[in-house]
């Protein structure tokens, strides 16, 4: 029986796990998370009463959050691309600059459509500044790192490439990358070259009138 994930293709958690499964072309059951299919949600709430998603169901086991799944991945379904490395010290990298993406470029561009999205009179307008204020911090750093590199650890795609790649997509649209950042900037055209994450933005295009802030024109 196929590994099921619970999901939607414009959730940029969910595009995290899902490329995954693209890079290492890995059969599964999507179940789309969807108001034409209430009953995949209900589901999942029953599973997971924190109501999250990605959720993998495989095997009787049920596993929480973008990074475990792919981690699960590699143990129980392993192809040619891994992400996370064997050498151990280069896997600490790797699981470090996951949490990078997660806490500094996806957590600060959340709160700002999370904020954008509440009503007019119950808007925090210090923590929308303090979010872009990390955004502006973390691009700094990061264009630091990738001046000389291509993917974010080592010398192969990874985890951490699964992470930046949805997180800098929709950082991007939220609170735009400068121009002075442009290693950051290269990054994520290289990113969004990459098959899998193509594969992952061209499924998520139907959706894109329900981003908060507007999407853009481009990508």
């Amino acid at each position: 029986m196929r590994p099921m994930l619970y999901a939607h293709p414009f959730s940029s958690y969910c595009q995290k796990a899902l490329i995954a499964f693209y890079e290492n072309d890995i059969a599964f059951e999507y179940r789309m998370l969807s108001p034409e299919d209430p009953s995949a949600y209900e589901e999942l709430c029953a599973i997971w009463p924190v109501k999250r998603f990605p959720i993998l169901k495989d095997k009787g086991r049920n596993v929480f959050e973008a990074s475990i799944i792919i981690e699960y991945l590699q143990q129980h379904y392993p192809g040619p691309v891994r992400l996370i490395p064997d050498d151990p010290d280069l896997a600490l990298e790797v699981r470090m600059l996951d949490r990078f993406f997660d806490n500094y470029i996806a957590s600060p561009q959340q709160r700002i459509v999370f904020n954008a999205i509440r009503p007019e009179d119950k808007r925090d307008p210090y923590g929308d500044e303090d979010a872009r204020e990390m955004l502006e911090a973390a691009y700094g750093w990061l264009d630091q790192r990738m001046g000389a590199r291509e993917w974010a650890a080592g010398d192969g795609f990874s985890l951490a490439d699964c992470a930046a790649a949805p997180f800098l997509f929709y950082a991007d649209w939220t609170h735009e990358i400068d121009s002075r950042f442009a290693n950051v900037r290269a990054y994520r055209n290289r990113l969004l070259a990459r098959p899998s994450f193509a594969r992952a933005v061209d499924e998520a295009r139907p959706y894109r009138p329900l981003f908060p802030l507007g999407a853009p024109d481009r990508d």
